[in-house]
């Protein structure tokens, strides 16, 4: 019998490309490699490829000095029909922020709106609140952006 602790059970697959085990739950082998410095965030390693990535690589939280209830606060603001100024006046953060926050919760907005709906506990009208002002708001989003919210806000209109 092994001594030691067990080993706990990670959520977390391969974020690389290039990797044999990419997005695979099957014979993954990830480890714990410790946290970035400057977000916190823990950092995870492939023992295939060796590619050291973090939990929130391709989601709206990637790259972001925002901690999650950060944005979650964002959110429950653009709920509340709040403008970019006045949430900028509300939480501290810069427009400009707040402005990226946008365009990148529209690149990924039926994730968002799954995480929306389920973790927040928001309403499909009040995520559709939520996509009409970012496309309000945001008038030069990229096609990507575009095509993800027109799916997102015909799904949320059959409900």
């Amino acid at each position: 019998m092994p001594k030691g602790r067990p080993k706990s059970q990670l959520n977390i697959v391969c974020q690389n490309p290039k990797c044999t085990h990419y997005l695979k739950e099957k014979d993954k082998t990830i480890i714990k490699r410790g946290k970035y410095k400057t977000t916190g965030h823990q950092r995870y390693q492939c023992k295939h490829c060796h590619t050291l990535f973090m939990q929130t690589k391709g989601t709206p939280l990637y790259r972001k000095h925002l901690t999650e209830q950060q944005i979650t606060n964002i959110c429950k603001h653009i709920v509340e029909k709040n403008g970019i100024r006045s949430i900028e006046r509300l939480t501290g953060h810069h427009r400009d922020t707040i402005g990226n926050l946008l365009e990148d919760m529209a690149d990924h907005a039926s994730d968002l709106n799954d995480y929306l709906i389920k973790d927040l506990g928001l309403s499909t009208f009040e995520c559709d609140e939520i996509w009409t002002f970012i496309k309000k708001k945001k008038r030069r989003l990229s096609e990507a952006a575009k095509l993800s919210l027109k799916a997102v806000t015909a799904t949320s209109t059959r409900l």
